[in-house]
């Protein structure tokens, strides 16, 4: 049997990978990419040999793909929290998709399936996915004391941090090279003292793009929303999923969006419903225009046009109103 790792290159998805091969250690393939690269299995070619683990990218985005694999005979087994439209039956495919609750992401589905086996890389997965409470909650009941938990949440924003990006070119490190640095430690807390270099890059990174960031007027702001503009610049690439996560965490009651602009022109948009308002889904907006899509609390659009981005930000002060 051959085995395919496709998986986000995020926090979630390499923390929800490192679970599952210290459960069931497997020499694969491996494919990810940046953070929104999220339509990863179109990069599979597969035969009735191949046995395709998927972690963390939206089964409706991918729905082509997975049906494409199936009739060339590989099985496939996929784990997400995404939105996932209509699932397709198949013998050959075993799921694990929980797209409703808001306090789920990939890695904690992956430690619910092994039994917490590896329960410190899942909050780090949840933390990096900006599941705070859940993550804390958890942790908290798994014996973990607060200094603890407040280390595994630095190493899941750095990591989340290191998937933004236009290209691989804007990360510090690849997220395959990244997951292979992370997999050999049973302890995330092993790993930040042993790859100091690794982690401290990556500390030193986020702080010095999180300064840039926070220097940057809004473009709105209300009780109930604010908008933030980059440029395109390396930096604002890098940091521009965090940077919503920890506004989203400072007003939990006011919806946000971070706009950054690609080398081409059109825009990614990383969109946060109110923290505190999980019934106003981020999903819903960000569905209405071509490249968008993501879960209830978080989404995005990938490449919005230019002539788009009034519209979108008229859209969005509406709708967060």
């Amino acid at each position: 049997m051959n085995y395919i790792d496709v998986f986000n290159g995020d926090a979630d998805g390499i923390c929800a990978l490192i679970q599952l091969r210290k459960a069931h250690p497997q020499d694969a393939q491996l494919i990810t990419g940046v953070k929104r690269d999220i339509q990863l299995l179109k990069n599979v070619e597969a035969t009735p040999n191949d046995h395709i683990s998927v972690l963390d990218i939206s089964f409706e985005k991918n729905r082509a793909d997975i049906q494409r694999l199936l009739h060339q005979g590989a099985s496939i087994e996929y784990y997400d929290h995404h939105k996932s439209g209509t699932l397709v039956s198949h013998p050959k495919l075993r799921t694990y998709i929980d797209d409703q609750s808001s306090a789920i992401c990939t890695g904690l589905l992956v430690d619910r399936k092994i039994d917490g086996q590896f329960r410190a890389w899942a909050l780090v997965a949840a933390f990096g996915d900006n599941f705070n409470a859940a993550a804390m909650t958890l942790g908290e009941s798994s014996g973990f004391d607060r200094e603890s938990l407040c280390t595994l949440q630095k190493l899941g924003v750095y990591i989340n941090y290191n998937s933004y990006g236009e290209h691989l070119s804007d990360l510090f490190y690849h997220p395959d090279a990244l997951y292979r640095h992370l997999l050999p430690f049973t302890s995330p807390f092993d790993f930040i003292n042993e790859k100091k270099e690794i982690y401290n890059t990556l500390a030193e990174g986020y702080a010095n793009d999180m300064a840039a960031a926070k220097s940057t007027p809004y473009l709105h702001q209300s009780t109930r929303s604010a908008i933030v503009l980059f440029d395109n610049e390396k930096w604002a690439r890098r940091v521009s999923g965090v940077y919503i996560n920890a506004l989203a965490n400072q007003h939990p009651d006011r919806a946000h969006a971070v706009i950054t602009q690609n080398t081409d022109k059109t825009y990614k948009i990383s969109i946060r419903s109110p923290l505190n308002k999980t019934e106003i889904h981020a999903d819903k907006l960000a569905s209405q225009f071509q490249t968008g899509g993501g879960r209830k609390s978080a989404a995005g659009i990938n490449a919005l046009p230019d002539e788009q981005l009034n519209p979108f930000i008229d859209t969005f002060k509406v709708y967060f109103s």
